[in-house]
């Protein structure tokens, strides 16, 4: 266990997660402004778990030993089509999924940390699925049929 490689890779999740709360809760936004309240009511839960996550992050670099960071973030795309952002949604949780394995494995002899990254990983795998299956349904009972539930 190399406890350097564990605080980067927990600022790596304070710096992206911050910045994915964030992009949750503008999209929420969005999604309400355009009617979609139970879209917007989805995303701005999600911005607050995440947000709990971030605390639980930086706590745990600071219990380490770690200097937390406020890092530069890169832009991220919005979207006023749901379906366009739940396919962006996918992908990074798709993306983060895999990266996010391969710190939990790092962190095995840690098990503080290792519960709070196993945690997360479960709530992003859930997000995921979710994702997934509103696709499916998507596919399954059209676009417009799928849009009116969101209402």
């Amino acid at each position: 266990m190399s406890k350097e490689k564990i605080i980067a890779g927990l600022q790596t999740i304070v710096t992206d997660l911050a910045q994915q709360a964030d992009g949750h809760e503008i999209q929420s936004r969005i999604f309400a402004s355009e009617g979609f309240n139970k879209l917007a009511e989805k995303y701005a839960g999600h911005a607050d778990e995440e947000r709990g996550y971030v605390k639980q992050c930086a706590d745990r670099i600071l219990d380490l030993g770690g200097e937390l960071k406020v890092e530069a973030k890169k832009e991220q795309p919005v979207c006023k089509d749901p379906i366009e952002w739940i396919k962006f949604d996918l992908k990074v949780s798709k993306d983060g999924l895999a990266w996010l394995a391969n710190l939990i494995e790092l962190t095995r002899g840690d098990y503080t940390t290792f519960d709070i990254l196993k945690d997360y990983y479960k709530d992003e795998e859930e997000d995921m699925y979710w994702a997934e299956s509103q696709l499916d349904l998507i596919e399954c009972i059209g676009k417009q049929n799928w849009l009116l539930q969101q209402l």
